[in-house]
Formats: C-alpha cells, sequence, structure tokens
C-alpha cells in the first residue's frame, strides 16, 4: 500500500516538474486606462522618480521602505533604488529611454525578494480632438522566466499578482494627472 502511495507521489512530482518545464521562457503583464488630460501633463509623473510617491501602489506597501534617487534629475538615465519589507523587496529601476510625451522605458532589477530582470514600458497615446483630449496609458512589464519561476507560476498567478498592482497606479495616476 505505502509502495502504490510512494509510487503516485514521486509520479504527480515528476508531472507537474515536467509540466513547469514546457511552460514558457518569457512572461508579460500589462495594464491600460484611459486618462483625461493631454500627455504631456501625464508624462511628467512617469520620467521624474521624485514624483512616483504621488502614484506608485508600491510607495504605500511600506512607508518606512529606504528610497534613494540618483543620476539625471528625470528622463534617461534616471535611477530609483528601493529597500524595504517583504511586500515591496530590493531593487532598482533606471529609465533607458524617454521619448515625450509618448513613451518610458526602464529596466527594473530586483534583488529581493527573487532576483529579476525585466523591461517596463509606459505608454501615452492621445485621443480625442481639439476640444477634449483624453490618453490611452498603458503600463507594461516583460522578461524571462527561469524554471524556478515557471514551477512557482503554477501555483501563483503573475499577472493577478502584478497587475492588480498596475491598475492601483494606473488609478492613482489618473487622480494625479486629471487634478
Amino acid at each position: 500500500m505505502w509502495e502504490i502511495v510512494a509510487i503516485a507521489v514521486v509520479v504527480l512530482i515528476a508531472a507537474v516538474l515536467v509540466f513547469a518545464a514546457v511552460r514558457p521562457d518569457t512572461f508579460s503583464v500589462q495594464r491600460t486606462t484611459s486618462i483625461n488630460a493631454a500627455p504631456d501633463k501625464i508624462f511628467p509623473f512617469i520620467e521624474d522618480f521624485n514624483r512616483w510617491r504621488l502614484w506608485s501602489p508600491y510607495e504605500n506597501k511600506d512607508p518606512a521602505m529606504k528610497r534613494t534617487v540618483s543620476g539625471a534629475g528625470s528622463g534617461k538615465g534616471a535611477v530609483y533604488e528601493w529597500d524595504g519589507n517583504s511586500k515591496v523587496g530590493k531593487g532598482r529601476i533606471e529609465i533607458t529611454d524617454a521619448s515625450a510625451p509618448a513613451r518610458v522605458t526602464i529596466k527594473l532589477d530586483m534583488i529581493k525578494p527573487m532576483e529579476g530582470h525585466n523591461i517596463v514600458n509606459f505608454t501615452l497615446e492621445p485621443r480625442g480632438g481639439a476640444t477634449q483630449v483624453t490618453t490611452q496609458v498603458t503600463w507594461a512589464m516583460r522578461g524571462s522566466c527561469a524554471y524556478m519561476a515557471k514551477v512557482m507560476g503554477l501555483f501563483l498567478d503573475m499577472d493577478k499578482m502584478i497587475g492588480k498592482d498596475f491598475e492601483i497606479g494606473l488609478a492613482n495616476l489618473k487622480t494625479q494627472a486629471e487634478r
């Protein structure tokens, strides 16, 4: 009897590990919102890390988080480093490209709780006419999935976890930009 249970457990574990191995090597998370403001009003909130405290969903997860802003004042070369509790971890972001007022590309290097190196993009697309301009803002992140991340992905939905933060951040950004 115990032999059958042991064999079943081994087969189940092997099946999970094989299934994880054949999952995609990359991931992406993306959320979009419409903001009643022109792109040039929204863009400074994204390209200036000193203004992220006004809207980033991660700022409220650890008010005691240590933050350092360095490099360029804003735009390409601006750097933001943080070290916080288990909800925000430790990491560094750097703006690698900023095309005002349409796009910001950021290199994200997570150190804790799990190492990861991803690319974050913000795109701003104006909509509407001369009298009423709205902007479609998209916050997207993509990166590679190491084997352990694939295994964890079987039990944790990265899109739901990170996507919820993106939704909160975009709602906060909307509030700030529409003031």
